[in-house]
């Protein structure tokens, strides 16, 4: 069982980007963080990924397979590109929900300004402790959200007991570059160009660099797979984006 406490570390303490903190700050820190990036989330991903993002989350959106007749958990749904996209794909109601309620503002003042306000409820929620039933919705997405969570198999757990049997669970998240040879370019732009655009545009570089840390302290393709199965959801499968910079993990409650 992965309680993301980092090797040799106490049991109450867990990862902070790079840092070892108490498990119960970890949720201060990361609401600090969102909330102080909130209002430039969406301009600072399409520069950080140079633009990159937009088509991993049309793989996703493309992947949850929206119909009318299928509900959606969004979580750590945040400024709203998953719900948005799974609504104009002809999906069915969305949860939109986070943990953070300035991020969950900004993505319902885009919903307003987008016409999605009657299709769409908002629901500020820890993602380890759903006030939902189980069995009541047909797809859980999380898209950038899981490495941030305290407990991720907690996270995992929850999300299986909201679906009903035959729903699905789709995560969308940095992970492992499978390409050597890039990986020396791809750190540069980590570490020392994703803080300098975070400083220049969110006037922000510290929270730039908790967030290229938390990249590389997530759990690889593999031990994530490992963990979505152990947590009781099937037939999980991964795709890579770009050479295992991003991937799709996806599995069904049968």
């Amino acid at each position: 069982m992965n309680d993301d406490s980092p090797p040799g570390s106490a049991p109450d303490s867990v990862d902070f980007g790079f840092q070892t903190v108490k498990r119960d700050d970890k949720r201060k820190l990361v609401r600090e963080v969102f909330d102080s990036v909130a209002g430039k989330y969406d301009i600072m991903n399409d520069l950080m990924s140079l633009g990159i993002h937009r088509l991993w989350k049309h793989d996703f959106i493309q992947a949850l397979d929206p119909r009318p007749n299928r509900t959606l958990l969004d979580l750590a749904g945040g400024t709203g590109d998953i719900s948005f996209g799974w609504l104009k794909k002809g999906g069915g109601p969305v949860i939109l929900s986070d943990i953070n309620a300035a991020m969950l503002n900004v993505g319902r003042d885009r919903a307003t300004t987008g016409g999605f306000i009657g299709d769409l409820s908002f629901v500020v929620t820890d993602a380890e402790a759903l006030a939902l039933p189980d069995c009541s919705v047909d797809r859980v997405s999380m898209a950038f959200g899981l490495r941030n969570c305290t407990n991720k198999d907690r996270v995992l757990a929850e999300a299986r007991r909201v679906l009903k049997p035959g729903g699905k669970f789709l995560c969308l998240e940095f992970s492992k570059l499978q390409i050597s040879a890039f990986e020396k370019i791809y750190d540069a732009w980590s570490f020392k160009a994703m803080p300098a655009i975070g400083k220049m545009v969110a006037k922000n570089a510290a929270s730039y660099q908790y967030l290229a840390e938390s990249i590389r302290m997530f759990p690889d393709q593999e031990t994530l797979k490992g963990m979505m199965e152990t947590a009781g959801l099937e037939r999980v499968s991964v795709r890579n984006l770009s050479g295992g910079i991003a991937a799709i993990h996806q599995g069904w409650r049968l």
